[in-house]
């Protein structure tokens, strides 16, 4: 159980393995989740695995609001417990799930009346919308799930709690295997819902999901201090939360914005191209499980230790978690550039679709080293309760360099496909080696020290 972990005394290797090795397993089957998903849309059509591909920058929204909700009540809780205020945690809780039902509302409005505008802009004809829309529309009307279930586990993140959710992912990839070509294709008095079935195997996956959670939370330690007044939205608690989540939010809404971006220039080549590049970046996100994980370590142990004051262990803890992940994603690497043509082949037999895709993957496996810069950073600017950071750090990173780079590349130099990724590749290593060397100056600023980055 969590409590076991103590995030501000154990050594920061331990913590690590015990916190992210979940974490990662848990991300792993989300992914493979997605992956079943791409690959029964291809049992339809490759017209489908376009629509999911272009769905997910919109889709996007809902993960880049509960990734600001699930980031703000870790760093939080966990700045709490760190500064041995349980009680105080205890109210984060509930506070936290009122601001999540507030803003799935939102979430939801922004979903059912955009999409079509967006799906437009990204190059979709009026047939493409259409089957997009079967599969988007019914996962809006779940947001207010997922949101929750991110709430409730931000909450046992704080206390190093990954190993619930990990359940949660497990059991729910084993059960979407079989909801998902029970609803495309329907059995018995179920009728066959095509794409639709997708969105539906979803969200009744999400739901068992966050009964589960909700009931470990109740379980855990910090919630004897809970009841029932404090469900009473608090001003200055839904103001904190507010503070910490919302640049968050933008921060990974400008991911969604910066994954539209590609798609737009994409678009120029064709949908199966596009379908190509959906099947590719599935394959790329298995790869980033572990630096997914070490986000969430790194976020976790942060936090406390920053409510603790124990600023040499961030230090150390940014080191090595830098060091794992990239040493990773090098490994990672040369697995995907030599077995490109084999992962996409997996999940459409087009060879204009296969063709494009390797020509991502490939250029992904140079890209992949500097990728925990941006991750574990993040994590850390977010643990020590400033977020904004991370909004600036993703504008500049997914939209203004990106953009400007492209338009330049494809619509003034004329480029190819494969240049988008190239110029991709530049931007982010280009912005990589600016980050490592603001963030020691950056935790000199926070920590009122005068220290290099690898002292502690």
């Amino acid at each position: 159980m969590s409590q076991s972990y103590k995030l501000t005394k154990d050594p920061i290797w331990l913590l690590l393995r015990r916190v992210t090795i979940p974490a990662s397993v848990g991300s792993l089957f989300q992914t493979f989740y997605n992956l079943v998903d791409t690959w029964f849309a291809g049992k339809i059509s490759a017209e489908a695995i376009g629509a999911i591909a272009k769905s997910f920058p919109i889709y996007f929204t809902i993960i880049a609001v509960g990734v600001g909700i699930g980031a703000a009540t870790n760093s939080l809780i966990g700045n709490s417990i760190g500064e041995k205020k349980e009680k105080v945690a205890s109210l984060y809780i509930a506070q936290s799930l009122i601001f999540s039902l507030v803003i799935s509302i939102l979430v939801t409005l922004f979903g059912l009346n955009v999409s079509n505008y967006l799906l437009t802009v990204m190059g979709s004809d009026l047939e493409g919308i259409i089957l997009t829309r079967k599969y988007l529309d019914i996962i809006f009307y779940g947001t207010f799930i997922v949101l929750i279930q991110i709430s409730l586990n931000g909450t046992l993140n704080a206390q190093g709690d990954t190993k619930s959710y990990r359940n949660v992912l497990i059991f729910s990839f084993f059960l979407n295997i079989f909801l998902n070509p029970l609803f495309i294709w329907g059995y018995g008095f179920i009728p066959g819902f095509g794409i639709s079935g997708l969105a539906i195997a979803t969200v009744i996956s999400q739901l068992i999901g966050t009964i589960y959670l909700a009931y470990k939370v109740s379980d855990c330690k910090i919630r004897k201090y809970l009841k029932l007044v404090c469900f009473i939205p608090k001003f200055e608690f839904q103001k904190s939360l507010t503070t910490q989540a919302v640049p968050v939010m933008f921060s990974m809404l400008f991911i969604g914005v910066g994954i539209f971006n590609i798609l737009y220039f994409i678009g120029k080549f064709g949908d199966l191209a596009t379908a190509g590049y959906g099947a590719a970046l599935r394959i790329e996100q298995v790869m980033l499980l572990p630096v997914i994980g070490l986000n969430t370590a790194v976020l976790s142990i942060g936090g406390q230790n920053f409510g603790a004051k124990a600023y040499d262990r961030i230090r150390e803890l940014y080191t090595k978690a830098l060091f794992f992940g990239s040493s990773f994603m090098m490994l990672a690497g040369v697995i995907i550039f030599f077995g490109a043509e084999f992962f996409v082949s997996q999940f459409t037999n087009n060879e204009i679709a296969i063709k494009h895709g390797i020509i991502y993957l490939k250029i992904a496996a140079l890209i992949g080293p500097i990728y925990p810069v941006f991750f574990i950073t993040t994590a850390v600017f977010q643990a020590v309760k400033k977020p904004i950071y991370s909004l600036y750090m993703s504008i500049l990173r997914l939209t203004a360099f990106p953009f400007l780079s492209l338009w330049y590349v494809i619509n003034i130099r004329g480029g190819d496909y494969e240049d988008i990724f190239y110029t991709i590749l530049v931007t982010n290593w280009i912005m990589g080696i600016a980050v490592l060397l603001f963030i020691g100056y950056f935790l000199n600023y926070v920590f009122k020290q005068k220290k290099t980055l690898f002292s502690y």
